[in-house]
């Protein structure tokens, strides 16, 4: 290959709100790296509207930061997570085959091979964006630990909250329940194999509630559709939102528990058996499952991108996973 097709493009954030597309040169590949060219990549709608938005508190520059990211908060960066591509160069395990990397949006990158994850067969490009959001429900779920015949609410109708559903349907005797505001969430819910309600319809009760809106109002509503004794998730990431949440009335007398969830780290539950890699391959073989196609809502192009995000940040563009596409691919 020669050095001029291994050149690249890149969205960046410039400033907040603002995005742009710049070239860069690939660094040659060392022996133990590959050299990757995108077939897709999907857009976080919660984490990457609030980078896109300047919206990451300071005091979580450092957490936040991408894998593979590049600049620094809050601008200019270049900050993504769900790439997938084919491996052009690299070691002949590697070679040819269709991978997915924590990767911002770019036509083309040079990672270490260790940094990939080869997407199994039967398993398209289109879907496989969505191996990190997967991953994300599978260490929320090692932290809940749902039980056999567990009542259950998932509150927020986004990319992660339904990838929570879709796996909670497969436990068996569980009764799951996808809340949102939106009515039109409940022909995604049906395609997941799970109930649907609005925020005032659903059913209290719940042994577990799986909390992944983002806002206060969720937050609320969550806490208060649990039994006594029951347990709250908090898969939500705020920014710098402020978050308003009553603790009084029943939380006490009720002895209810929240309990923080995050992908940065394997869950306590497994981290002593499993490693990230291990978590990842398992989203990836998991995304067999096509009734996950019904979270892929759009799709753009790359050379789109810096007229999409926006659309986007201001809810122009309605969308679970929008999927960016790349020429050639």
């Amino acid at each position: 290959m020669s050095r001029a097709q291994a050149d690249a493009r890149a969205f960046w954030l410039r400033e907040p709100g603002h995005g742009e597309i710049l070239g860069l040169t690939l660094p040659e590949p060392k022996p133990d790296d590959v050299l990757v060219r995108t077939l897709r990549s999907g857009i976080s709608r919660g984490t990457e509207v609030l980078v896109f938005k300047g919206s990451v508190p300071p005091g979580q520059y450092a957490t936040m930061r991408a894998p593979f990211q590049e600049g620094e908060f809050p601008a200019p960066v270049k900050y993504g997570y769900l790439s997938v591509g084919r491996v052009e160069q690299g070691p002949p395990g590697l070679r040819g085959h269709t991978i997915f990397c924590l990767y911002p949006h770019q036509t083309a990158y040079v990672v270490p091979a260790s940094a990939v994850a080869v997407v199994p067969d039967g398993v398209p490009a289109s879907r496989a964006v969505l191996a990190g959001t997967v991953e994300t429900a599978v260490n929320a779920l090692w932290d809940a630990g749902p039980l056999l015949g567990d009542r259950i609410a998932v509150v927020g109708a986004g990319m992660v909250g339904c990838c929570v559903a879709r796996l909670l349907s497969r436990f068996p005797a569980v009764e799951v329940t996808l809340v949102d505001v939106d009515a039109e969430r409940a022909d995604v819910a049906a395609a997941l194999g799970v109930d649907f309600a609005l925020p005032d319809e659903a059913a209290d009760g719940r042994d577990l509630v799986v909390h992944a809106s983002a806002t206060s109002a969720g937050l609320q509503r969550s806490l208060d559709l649990l039994a006594p004794e029951g347990t709250m998730i908090e898969l939500s990431w705020y920014g710098d939102n402020e978050v308003q949440l009553s603790l009084g009335g029943a939380f006490h007398s009720r002895r209810l528990a929240i309990r923080a969830s995050q992908v940065g780290s394997v869950s306590p539950a497994r981290a002593g058996r499993r490693t990230s890699t291990e978590r990842l391959a398992l989203a990836l073989d998991l995304l067999r499952d096509a009734a996950f196609d019904a979270l892929i809502t759009g799709q753009s192009r790359f050379e789109d991108l810096p007229e999409v995000m926006p659309r986007l940040a201001a809810g122009k563009l309605p969308a679970l996973c929008h999927t960016i596409t790349y020429e050639g691919a």
